[in-house]
């Protein structure tokens, strides 16, 4: 199988296009596609997979069956079911697709999909609505979809992103059993993330294919690896502002203190008895797999789950259940999450985006001060984006809406940061940018720091503050 990409210019609906591409896949060759944020890695991706109105050229070859896995396709996913609610005229919630039908139906190779199931841990799952897993627990249901279709190709772009350690290391393991059975072509941010049976490296800048880099080529790898590697220069944050500042803690009163959270669902107990302070300007790491509780007890602490009334919760001097409202909590608080990502789908500009931040909306709502202003045009300028300052946020990479929402999270410098996976999605430039972002609000700021990661290798200078949870039995 030869799959022949011919001065091929795609356009995605007048936002990016891929110019002149030019691009052979040949039997036995498995490629990475990476470059810069919104450079069009996942672009190209998704041309091999039928979108964007070719405007020059052609792809011959493609094969009939391609296994898919992407942001895009798992939101998509997500969105149907979300509007499965907006159409119901009776007025009846609808529980969602459970995970088992968004596997099985149209599944092509049932007995993959059974020794995948089994692989990823997720029989507890089958029978829960797909909107309702985590992140990572969605990733695997889409990653099962692609893998069980008797794919002829598999384009998977960022397949390893949300996933923690141990499955990472499995799924690569199953990966490599397929070499011999079926063509990969994977979009990667990440170097040290590239299987060792990848053969080839494409390389995307601006829209167009720069470079294809055969592996063993070394000198030719080792200097994108470098090009990819760029340092950024110092930074500096900018500084809070004034008029909308948030009231000040006592400095000698702890930020956080869970006592004995218990979160169940139904019988089963996700987090039982877990102790947890966290004072003022001290940093932690949140780690464990997926389905081990992380994103709950994030939700307890910014108020967003249900039984954070039912347990002994004190938050920025507030006992939860005593009347206190869900904003004079989240005053206190910055926060990044792919599924904030997700909700944040308003047309506004990139300054706008990050002035939100100063009032925990999504949208922009009043008007911006001068000096709003003049402290998003500064984290614009640290993020490299000075000048797209009134550009769409919808018309960002996704990488790029990441960072811009991490600026957005800490512009007001809130006491409390929470960081939930922010390099997931990102190239090694940006990571490295976000990661020496975070180690200067860990030095240099009044800002506590919660950094929740499944890569070892992405640790912060500065947060010497450990809590790992485990899989809890059922789960």
């Amino acid at each position: 199988m030869t799959i022949a990409v011919n001065n091929l210019t795609v356009d995605f609906d007048e936002r990016f296009q891929l110019h002149n591409i030019n691009w052979q896949v040949d039997l036995g060759h498995h490629w990475v596609i990476t470059g810069a944020n919104g450079a069009g890695k996942s672009a190209l991706a998704a041309a091999l997979a039928g979108a964007g109105d070719i405007l020059a050229g052609d792809i011959q070859g493609l094969p009939e069956r391609i296994g898919v896995v992407s942001f895009e396709a798992q939101e998509e996913l997500i969105d149907k079911e979300r509007k499965k609610d907006d159409a119901d005229i009776m007025d009846v919630i609808s529980e969602g697709t459970p995970v088992r039908e968004i596997i099985f139906d149209d599944c092509l190779d049932p007995d993959t999909a059974k020794d995948l199931i089994a692989r990823f841990n997720l029989h507890y799952l089958l029978d829960r609505a797909f909107r309702k897993l985590s992140t990572g627990e969605s990733r695997k249901v889409m990653i099962i979809r692609a893998l069980s279709c008797k794919p002829q190709l598999l384009l998977l772009d960022e397949p390893f992103d949300g996933l923690d350690a141990d499955t990472l290391t499995m799924f690569q393991q199953y990966l490599q059993q397929l070499v011999t059975q079926v063509p990969m072509i994977l979009v990667l941010n990440r170097f040290d993330e590239f299987p060792d049976f990848v053969t080839h490296i494409a390389y995307v800048e601006a829209g167009q294919l720069m470079h294809q880099v055969d592996k063993q080529d070394t000198e030719a790898y080792d200097n994108l690896y470098q090009l990819l590697h760029l340092k950024s220069n110092d930074l500096d944050i900018p500084q809070a502002e004034t008029e909308t500042a948030i009231p000040k803690l006592p400095a000698d009163q702890p930020l956080v203190k869970l006592t004995d959270l218990t979160i169940k669902h139904d019988e089963f107990k996700l987090i039982d008895k877990l102790n947890w302070t966290i004072e003022p300007n001290q940093h932690w790491q949140l780690s464990g797999p997926n389905g081990s509780g992380k994103t709950a007890i994030l939700s307890i602490i910014t108020g967003d789950h249900p039984q954070c009334y039912t347990n002994d919760i004190l938050v920025f001097g507030f006992q939860r259940g005593n009347g206190e409202s869900i904003w004079q909590i989240k005053q206190f608080i910055g926060y990044v999450s792919t599924a904030l990502q997700w909700e944040y789908r308003v047309q506004i500009s990139l300054r706008n985006v990050i002035i939100s931040g100063f009032h925990d909306s999504i949208g922009l709502y009043t008007k911006a001060s001068d000096g709003q202003k003049a402290i998003a045009d500064q984290w614009l300028a640290v993020l490299g984006m000075q000048d797209r300052a009134d550009e769409s946020f919808q018309k960002l990479s996704y990488g790029d809406q990441r960072l811009l929402l991490i600026a957005r999270a800490m512009v007001k410098h809130p006491p409390l940061l929470i960081l939930d996976e922010p390099c997931l999605g990102l190239d090694d430039m940006n990571r490295q940018l976000v990661l020496a972002l975070i180690e200067k609000i860990c030095a240099g700021t009044e800002t506590a720091v919660i950094y929740v990661n499944h890569h070892a290798e992405d640790k912060i200078a500065g947060i010497e503050n450990f809590l790992a949870l485990e899989q809890r039995q059922g789960a």
